[in-house]
């Protein structure tokens, strides 16, 4: 007789499940918590399949993940602190290459999908005036949706742009058919990146956006701040001390300028404001004034023009 199979129970299914994903906490450095609505099977496979050699991405419930780390409470206490991110429908990202790179790869993987009856809309779609390449009987269905029309050479021509579903709106069934007639598929889903959680510690993925120049924009502002604030203060600080330094020299050259006293890096100042004359240059002479005393050299003087007798000229004054 054919043996029976044994059917495991459910602690003994989720064990190899809760194991996993202790090893994936432990070998991986960073984690991206994603979110995953309107993301189907197919979809999913395709993204795993461009991350193969760059992250791994695990999809569970979220009950079995907050499972999963209860039960490594004690011995893992910073890992609690991805549990307010389990929530709806997300998945994790485990990762040890350059977390803006796989960010980049997750938004970018997105694919077009058509409007479905009943779902929301996640963004205004409008049918833009042209020509639709429907046939004339399909009139008074844009007729029943408000949407002016006219017949131009055996097809429908819409007269002007029409908002046809509004965000956060549910999609009817004569706005699905339309916009599947006209071949428009006005949605694309994909991967979106909310939280990361990196050594122990857990902040917004908006931070993967910065760039070096926002940093130093960042920097250069906030140390102007420091300074401002340290000469109001007239506490010295390392932001503070170069402005302090050129302020004072200021105050001792004007002495200087007014005064007999004189030292290394004001001569050449005083130089110049007592003899202004001698480091006034002198103007130089432009190329076209240059250019006419070559012409004016090079040109020849004009030969007297000679009296012609009549005879030179055959008599013919005679």
């Amino acid at each position: 007789m054919p043996q029976q199979k044994v059917k495991k129970k459910g602690k003994q299914r989720k064990e190899p499940f809760f194991s996993k994903l202790e090893q994936l906490f432990v070998q991986y450095p960073a984690v991206l918590i994603v979110g995953c609505n309107n993301i189907g099977s197919y979809h999913m496979q395709k993204i795993k399949k461009a991350l193969k050699d760059k992250a791994v991405i695990v999809k569970a419930k979220n009950t079995l993940i907050r499972r999963a780390l209860r039960l490594k409470e004690k011995e893992h206490p910073e890992w609690q602190s991805i549990m307010p991110s389990i929530k709806q429908n997300v998945a994790l990202v485990f990762t040890k290459g350059d977390l803006p790179e796989i960010k980049k790869t997750l938004l970018g993987l997105r694919i077009s999908a058509p409007a479905k009856i009943g779902t929301i809309a996640p963004e205004d779609v409008y049918v833009r005036k042209g020509g639709t390449g429907l046939e004339p009987t399909k009139t008074s269905f844009l007729q029943a949706l408000n949407i002016a029309s006219k017949i131009n050479k055996g097809q429908i021509d819409i007269l002007q742009d029409v908002l046809l579903i509004k965000k956060d709106s549910k999609i009817g069934s004569s706005e699905s058919i339309l916009l599947q007639m006209l071949n428009i598929k006005p949605f694309s889903y994909g991967l979106t990146c909310s939280t990361v959680y990196e050594e122990g510690k857990l902040y917004s993925s908006k931070f993967l956006d910065t760039t070096t120049d926002m940093i130093v924009s960042r920097f250069t502002s906030t140390l102007s701040v420091i300074a401002s604030i340290s000469l109001s203060l007239g506490i010295p600080t390392i932001a503070s001390i170069p402005h302090s330094i050129l302020s004072a020299y200021k105050n001792l050259l004007s002495i200087s300028v007014q005064t007999n006293y004189v030292f290394d890096q004001a001569k050449q100042i005083k130089e110049m404001v007592e003899n202004p004359d001698q480091f006034v240059q002198a103007p130089k002479e432009t190329k076209t004034e240059k250019v006419e005393e070559v012409v004016k050299e090079e040109e020849p003087e004009p030969e007297p023009v000679k009296e012609e007798s009549g005879e030179m000229m055959g008599g013919f004054f005679e």
